[in-house]
């Protein structure tokens, strides 16, 4: 068995940033930027009116002074003229501030009567106008690589960009194995159980930013699971499910070795989720996962989720642990690290963090339960309420 750490670099190391796309900037939410992207203009493009008001001459701006106004200007529609001493034009928000105003001064501190306002006692310091370029300027430029978000789309369009470039998807394939599986909505025999760990890992992919495939369910022959694993031939990754450990029916290490598989390692020191590996076979990585519904989603979080996000060619692709106050005390740990399911809640603005009673790697009623994952690190003491310990969101 090699630490968890160790397997995280070498799964790592068996994954590379996927290619470059051009995307239109509709369908680009979700997607990761891969070339830094440079604004097309200068925002705004001229000094703007931050507010409703009167656009007026600094020397103006005294209480009790009468202005005559002289035109209007409104967002897509500016005045054409100059204004000068004693005069003022009606501004809306976003309008350009006409040549010789210096100052917008607010509807609301003004009286109106025709043609003419009389400036009240209110003298406001700020001008209430946004410099032409004070958002950004052309050529000014976002830096790669990092997910889009709504924000993102939102000064890519400012920007006037309408298409960016962003890493592929990464095509991960899901392959459940064994003959007691059928999947949801099937009636299981005496003998069976549906299966739930592929879909979850699906899931899991596709909330990272990959193309996840469910491949149809291969069951305990040689023959399926080598026809099954021919679909994923073109897989950036290919994650197996279950079959990975050494009974006479866990025939997913052999059939991979036969087909040529440079494997990386086998069993990790962790639980739950020991029987995990990992390797290549042709152009694919490949993930070996348990079969417990647990331990592969806890895998799925500390090898796949990394893996995905490496590919992605996002920085620092392991989840940071984060920490949290123990609500109450933890025995010591063995040779192996725990992954412990548990709740995180914020109490008197400090995060507190609960392990679970039940740890057993098949209760998937228990994952629901969790928001966490208690990390035990090898051979870590006895634990008392109200230590600092860290944990993984999930």
């Amino acid at each position: 068995m090699i630490p968890v750490e160790e397997a995280l670099a070498r799964v790592l190391a068996l994954v590379a940033p996927t290619g470059v796309e051009s995307v239109p900037l509709r369908q680009a939410a979700g997607r990761v930027l891969a070339e830094p992207v440079a604004a097309r203009l200068t925002q705004p493009p001229f000094a703007a009116s931050a507010m409703d008001g009167y656009a007026i001459r600094e020397a103006d701006h005294v209480a009790g002074r009468v202005l005559t106004v002289i035109g209007e200007a409104a967002a897509g529609r500016g005045f054409g003229g100059t204004v000068s001493e004693g005069q003022a034009v009606r501004i809306f928000t976003g309008a350009p501030v006409p040549a010789g105003a210096e100052r917008v001064i607010l509807q609301e501190d003004v009286t109106r009567a025709g043609e003419d306002i009389t400036l009240g006692t209110r003298l406001e310091e700020g001008r209430n106008i946004r410099a032409a370029g004070q958002d950004f300027a052309e050529g000014d430029l976002i830096s790669a690589p990092r997910r889009i978000g709504a924000k993102e789309i939102a000064l890519f369009a400012a920007m006037n960009v309408p298409e960016v470039s962003v890493r592929r998807r990464p095509v991960v394939a899901f392959l459940s194995t064994g003959d007691e599986l059928v999947m949801p909505g099937e009636a299981p025999g005496p003998d069976q159980i549906v299966a739930s760990n592929g879909l979850a890992l699906a899931a899991m992919a596709e909330a990272e930013g990959a193309e996840a495939r469910v491949l149809p369910i291969a069951r305990d022959t040689e023959a399926s699971l080598r026809f099954t694993l021919a679909l994923a031939e073109d897989a950036d990754l290919i994650v197996t499910i279950g079959g990975a450990s050494v009974g006479d029916h866990d025939l997913v290490g052999k059939v991979l070795a036969d087909l040529g598989m440079a494997q990386a390692f086998w069993k990790v020191a962790m639980r739950p989720g020991k029987p995990l590996m990992a390797g290549t076979l042709g152009r694919s990585a490949v993930l070996g996962l348990p079969g417990n519904p647990v331990s592969s989603i806890v895998c799925g979080h500390i090898f796949m989720l990394p893996a995905i996000r490496a590919m992605l060619d996002l920085p620092d692709p392991a989840a940071t642990p984060i920490q949290a106050t123990l609500s109450a005390p933890v025995e010591e740990n063995g040779p192996r690290a725990h992954y412990m399911r548990a709740t995180v809640k914020t109490q008197d603005g400090v995060p507190v963090i609960h392990a679970l009673p039940r740890q057993d790697s098949a209760l998937l009623s228990v994952l629901g339960m969790s928001n966490a994952l208690l990390i035990r690190p090898v051979g870590d003491k006895a634990r008392e309420a109200g230590e600092l310990v860290s944990y993984l969101p999930i």
